[in-house]
Order: structure tokens, then C-alpha cells, then sequence
């Protein structure tokens, strides 16, 4: 089942999924204007704006910024079953440039999981077309990671 987040700002709520508890929480994707559109088991879409500061000198989305955008719909999927779940390792292949002012929409879609492991891909997309192909690696973590429980 797929759910549309109706507060794109990641406030916290009673009632929150998994993932958008942990998106709620992750000030570094929402500083950048990322936004959680939709959750479900094992999937996610996101949405950010090319922004002047997420450029390169070339005038063109810095390709860190367009990994940030799909790992955190990487995480927002791989997060959806319950468990604390990371990276344990990702890929990304470059497609076509973003320029300032283009909205992406990162979709990420489960492909697999075994055991605590995981793989994931995600398509970021500039309306029909393809910007950059993302697959993670995920792996489900025993207790917890807060600073907390450091």
C-alpha cells in the first residue's frame, strides 16, 4: 500500500510510518528542500528543487546533491518495514544534466530482500526524463543508532 504524505515538511506526527519518522529526523535532506511525496513498503518518492546553491561550476546539479536526493529515497524505502535499516553501499550512474531551477522526483522501488539485506533501486527523474539510475545496498541493524544509545 502505498500512502501520500499530506506534510511534505517532515513533522513528526502520531501515527507516523517508519519512514517518515526517519525523515522527519533527517535535518540534511529537508535543509535542502527535499521533500517525502509518498511511502509504502518498500518504496518512495521524493521531490527537490535545483537550486543556485546545489549547482556545480559548470552551471549543472552537482552530482553530490543528486546523489543526496536518491540515497534519501534509498533510505525512505529501505526504512519502510520497521527495522533501522543503512547503506551498506550505492551506485549511481549520471544520465542527463539538471540545471537551476528543474524539479526531480527520485523514485525508489524495492527490488529484493534477504535475510537483513537489501537492494534498491531509484530513478530520478526531470519530468519524463531520466537524470540518473541509483541502486543501494542495504543492510538492517541490531538495536538502535540514536545518539542516545551511544
Amino acid at each position: 500500500m502505498v500512502k501520500k504524505v499530506t506534510q511534505a515538511t517532515g513533522a513528526t506526527s502520531v501515527g507516523a510510518t517508519p519512514a517518515e519518522a526517519m525523515f522527519a529526523a533527517d535535518e540534511a535532506s529537508r535543509a535542502l528542500g527535499i521533500e517525502l511525496l509518498e511511502q509504502g513498503e518498500g518504496t518512495a518518492v521524493l521531490r527537490m528543487t535545483v537550486t543556485p546553491a546545489t549547482v556545480n561550476g559548470h552551471g549543472i546539479a552537482h552530482g553530490g546533491y543528486l546523489f543526496l536526493l536518491a540515497d534519501t529515497a534509498f533510505a525512505c524505502a529501505c526504512n519502510s518495514h520497521g527495522p533501522v535499516t543503512v547503506a551498506a553501499g550505492a551506485d549511481i550512474d549520471f544520465v542527463a544534466p539538471a540545471y537551476e531551477g528543474d524539479v526531480l522526483v527520485a523514485t525508489a522501488r524495492e527490488r529484493t530482500r534477504f535475510g537483513r539485506s537489501g537492494i534498491y533501486d531509484v530513478s530520478v527523474l526531470r519530468g519524463d526524463e531520466v537524470v540518473a539510475e541509483f541502486r543501494g545496498r542495504s543492510r538492517s541493524i541490531r538495536g538502535t543508532t540514536t545518539k542516545e544509545s551511544r
